[in-house]
């Protein structure tokens, strides 16, 4: 039997040069962090997870060391707990579900029920550009097989004053593209970054532009009211024929069944990074089809992340599209993916999830000895 023998954390930071400005942010970001966890069992497997900061888990470990790593039940209803005293380690989760499949030699997609082997993505752009390189940059995702994009509105901090100005990025995608890219758009209002203090969307700010993505026949808007607002949303999604998505950044899985009990949303996006794990998020897919809803997860963390919401998603879920962080040249798949031996490559849109055993990391250990701040 598979006994857990140790737990590590460390923490690498890769610079950015040039910066990263993320639409969402407006300060440029010179370096890019990632968390990676470790697990090991007793005859020398290791399983691999990556996400949040794992911010109050050290003094934890004996709570795991010695127990079966595929008692992921067990281990999940633990992780719940250290949740609500301190930070959000899921990451574990990840990398125990890892483990597990190497212990049982099965990929995790297989173990979460086999539905699929591969994902549909759809190309999330991250920075803000003028309506004319906005446009070739869809061109471009079309050109590399991807049926789908999504643009991010500017938060106020971001640097455009109004939401009309992203129209007009939409409306120059729509002249170039036509209807052959199904559009996303992030509107940014769910949450802000510490320093922003700007008071998002009201109801009838949303209304309003939710009519413009109608006109623009946008196939979702995300985040168009703070996070809080479920009475707000469930108003928009019955006032618009544009989907309402949300969740990337909900805490815990109760406010997600209440977001689905609700009907507040039309497509909820859990990251098993930030969230729950995949052992959390998979009691969601369930919950949201139940509920005539659409899964499918937010993944901007690496391509650790990317891999795990993949996982899940192909396995037990049944969405049109997964999340895929990808902005070229600012935000590349090489920078998403430094702490990898290579960054993931998708096939004209697909990522391809195969036959190795959990969920298919293969760490770049000498760029991460080279990274490593703690």
């Amino acid at each position: 039997m598979s006994r857990i023998a140790s737990i590590k954390i460390s923490h690498h930071r890769l610079p950015l040069d040039p910066p990263f400005k993320a639409s969402w942010d407006g300060r440029p970001r010179h370096h890019f962090d990632a968390t990676i966890v470790r697990v090991r069992d007793e005859d020398g497997r290791e399983g691999v997870g990556s996400g949040d900061l794992m911010k109050g888990f050290e003094g934890h470990e004996d709570l795991f060391i010695g127990h079966d790593p595929r008692h992921l039940e067990r281990h999940y209803e633990v992780l719940s707990h250290i949740n609500f005293h301190y930070g959000r380690c899921w990451p574990l989760d990840l990398a125990l579900w890892d483990l597990a499949g190497k212990v049982t030699g099965e990929p995790v997609w297989r173990m979460l029920g086999g539905r699929a082997d591969r994902v549909r993505l759809y190309a999330s752009s991250g920075v803000l550009r003028e309506p004319a390189a906005m446009a070739a940059q869809a061109e471009h995702y079309l050109d590399d097989g991807f049926v789908a994009m999504k643009v991010r509105f500017s938060s106020s901090a971001g640097g455009r004053l109004s939401w009309r100005e992203d129209v007009k990025a939409l409306e120059a995608i729509r002249a170039r593209v036509g209807d052959r890219l199904d559009l996303m758009v992030d509107c940014n209002q769910g949450w802000r970054m510490p320093w922003d203090t700007t008071l998002p969307w009201s109801f009838k700010d949303a209304l309003t532009v939710a009519k413009e993505l109608e006109r623009l026949g946008i196939y979702w808007m995300e985040e168009p009211l703070h996070r809080s607002d479920l009475e707000g949303m469930r108003a928009l999604r019955q006032a618009t024929s544009v989907r309402i998505a949300g969740g990337e950044m909900t805490r815990e899985l109760y406010e997600f069944r209440e977001l689905i009990e609700k009907r507040a949303l039309d497509v909820i996006q859990p990251d098993v990074a930030l969230v729950g794990g995949i052992t959390g998020c998979r009691r969601l897919v369930y919950q949201a089809r139940e509920a005539g809803m659409t899964f499918t997860p937010h993944s901007w963390t690496n391509g650790i992340g990317v891999l795990a919401n993949a996982h899940l998603t192909a396995g037990a879920g049944d969405a049109p599209f997964l999340e895929y962080p990808y902005d070229s040249p600012e935000w590349s798949e090489a920078r998403r993916d430094f702490p990898l031996t290579a960054p993931l490559a998708h096939k004209r849109g697909w990522l391809e999830l195969g036959e190795a055993p959990g969920l298919g990391v293969v760490l770049d250990e000498d760029r991460l000895k080279e990274t490593q701040i703690s």
